[in-house]
């Protein structure tokens, strides 16, 4: 399973929003990856994400695979919006 988010927060993915999110999917069984300009991550690893140095206004894509997915995709998109570091993004 995957989404698109577009990142909202105008510092883009820098310490804070990755440490909330990474804080958040640690919990889950499935494997999750966070994947932009071609480069693909673990969400569970805070200096992965801070790695790609994802900037403001960026489409990023948050692939899933395992036993939790949808409650994962529901606490990543709540923690996307609640801190406003992204949204549900569709390719149009």
């Amino acid at each position: 399973m995957k989404k698109m988010y577009k990142i909202t927060s105008p510092e883009g993915i820098h310490a804070r929003p990755a440490a909330l999110l990474v804080t958040a999917v640690t919990p889950f069984q499935s494997d999750i990856k966070l994947t932009y300009k071609e480069k693909s991550v673990n969400l569970k690893s805070i200096m992965g994400v801070m790695s790609l140095g994802v900037k403001p206004e960026s489409v990023v894509e948050i692939s899933a695979d395992g036993p939790d997915v949808a409650t994962l995709f529901q606490t990543v998109t709540e923690v996307m919006l609640s801190n406003a570091i992204g949204e549900e993004w569709q390719e149009e």
